[in-house]
Parts: structure tokens; C-alpha cells; sequence
């Protein structure tokens, strides 16, 4: 009872709070690239169990931010590591939402399976039932799998649509939410045709809890101008989210920076 409870809260606060989801997800692949974004050079570990810990302690600053909290930010995307760390003590997740009221959610997917027809397609899930029990144990609310549309070809699109809404359908099941993201790739010749208030009929659609947006690639003030263009649409940004912040910054400034970061994708979600 309890846990459906606390379930129905966190549904209730995805469909109407005002915010954005902070996505926390990179993974093995994009890793370094955020550790080095954030100032941390790969000399800095010398395997993946070091390089996992150093990349916690990065999310572990941002997750517990004073600027990082339910009143602006609705959900934080996890990765699996992520998920099975503590963050003060407390699993991450139980943190994310008894500290901060911040929805937790997890990505599935295992990457990307190469171009065809347009599309790069998720890779086999082998253990995502496994993933899910023990997803929904450790309090996560929902799920996030990536596919991207490189081109806009009628047949890669659908299959990426049927693969998408075929793992979501398995991820309903075990009870969780699932994000449907085929990402539209920025630099897909024709994307300008899947924008500004394109999904206009998603966002008022009864099944539909959110529409998210991604950053994909662009600078904040980018990703923000563009978003504040699709009404009823809200942020899940992950490097635009990020930008700016580096492990050479003291508290006072890291805490500052991403207070106004937090606040700008907020008004561009607001729209």
C-alpha cells in the first residue's frame, strides 16, 4: 500500500508540477567526456571502478546542491552504477526523493545498434527483467532508453517507433514509466520538420504524462530558446544541465552556477 502510494505522489508531481528532468545518465561510452567536460582529465583513474567513483562524486555534488530540489527539478535520469551507489548514506534514489522530492528514474538501454535506414536502433536488452525488479526495488518511478533518427526515412522511423513502444510495453508491465525517446540527431538534415510545437497533439494526449525535450548536443542557451518555442514541453538535459560546472570550482561558485542554470532551463520548461 505504501509503495503505491508513494507512487501515485510521484506520477501526480510528473504530470502537473512545474520543472524539468536532469538527466544524470551518461554512461560507460560518454563518461569521459563528462569528467572532462567538468575538468577532470582520464589521467585521473586508471580503470572503470575508479573512473565510476570519480563520476559519483561529481553527480553526488550536484544531486546535493542547494539549487538541486523538487521545487524546479521533477525527475533525475540515473544510471545503473548510479543507482546501486548511496548519496549521504542513503541509497540514490531514496535520497533523490525523501531529501529532495526529485522523481528517480534509470536508464535501460544498452546503446546503440548501427545506422540503418536512417536510424540507429537500442541494442538487445538481455537482462532488462532482471533490470526492472531491481529497478522498482530500490524506489526508481521510471525508465529512459535512447534511439536515434539520423534521417527522416519513413521505414528506419518505424521500426524505431515499434522498438521503442515494444520495450515499453514490457517496462509498463513490471510497473514502471517508461520515456520513449527516438532522438531526433541535430544534425538530421530535415529536423526543423519535427519542431517547434510538433508534438502538440503528445502533450494533450490522456496517456501522456510529459513531453520531455533534449538538449542533443546544444549549448544551454540554445537547447533553452528552442524548447521555449514548444509549449507544454519541459527539459531532460543532461551536458546543457552540466555546462560550466568543473571540480576546480569552489562550493559557493558550483552551487551558483548551477542555481542559474537550473533557473534558465526552468523558464525555457515553463512555456
Amino acid at each position: 500500500m505504501m509503495a503505491h502510494s508513494l507512487n501515485e505522489q510521484q506520477l501526480q508531481k510528473m504530470k502537473t508540477h512545474p520543472g524539468f528532468i536532469a538527466a544524470l545518465d551518461q554512461s560507460g561510452g560518454s563518461t569521459p567526456n563528462a569528467l572532462r567536460d567538468y575538468g577532470i582529465k582520464a589521467d585521473a583513474w586508471s580503470n572503470e571502478d575508479e573512473m565510476f567513483a570519480i563520476v559519483h562524486q561529481m553527480r553526488t555534488r550536484i544531486m546535493t546542491s542547494s539549487s538541486f530540489t523538487g521545487e524546479r527539478i521533477l525527475a533525475a535520469i540515473l544510471f545503473e552504477n548510479t543507482m546501486d551507489r548511496d548519496v549521504e548514506k542513503q541509497p540514490t534514489a531514496d535520497y533523490l526523493w525523501n531529501l529532495k522530492r526529485v522523481v528517480p528514474f534509470l536508464k535501460v538501454d544498452k546503446g546503440l545498434a548501427a545506422e540503418k535506414d536512417g536510424v540507429q536502433l537500442m541494442q538487445p536488452i538481455p537482462a532488462l527483467a532482471a533490470l526492472l525488479d531491481k529497478a522498482k526495488a530500490k524506489g526508481i518511478f521510471g525508465t529512459k532508453m535512447r534511439s536515434v533518427i539520423k534521417q527522416a526515412k519513413a521505414a528506419g522511423i518505424k521500426d524505431i517507433v515499434s522498438q521503442q513502444f515494444e520495450v515499453a510495453g514490457q517496462i509498463v508491465a513490471a510497473g514502471l514509466v517508461p520515456i520513449i525517446e527516438p532522438e531526433v540527431d541535430i544534425h538530421c538534415p530535415e529536423k526543423a520538420k519535427a519542431e517547434d510545437d510538433f508534438y502538440a497533439d503528445c502533450v494533450s494526449h490522456p496517456n501522456v504524462v510529459r513531453v520531455v525535450a533534449l538538449s542533443g548536443g546544444y549549448t544551454r542557451e540554445e537547447a533553452n530558446n528552442r524548447l521555449r518555442r514548444n509549449h507544454g514541453i519541459v527539459a531532460s538535459f543532461s551536458r546543457a544541465l552540466a555546462e560550466g560546472l568543473s571540480a576546480q570550482q569552489s562550493d559557493a561558485e558550483f552551487n551558483a552556477l548551477l542555481d542559474a542554470s537550473v533557473q534558465s532551463i526552468f523558464e525555457a520548461s515553463n512555456t
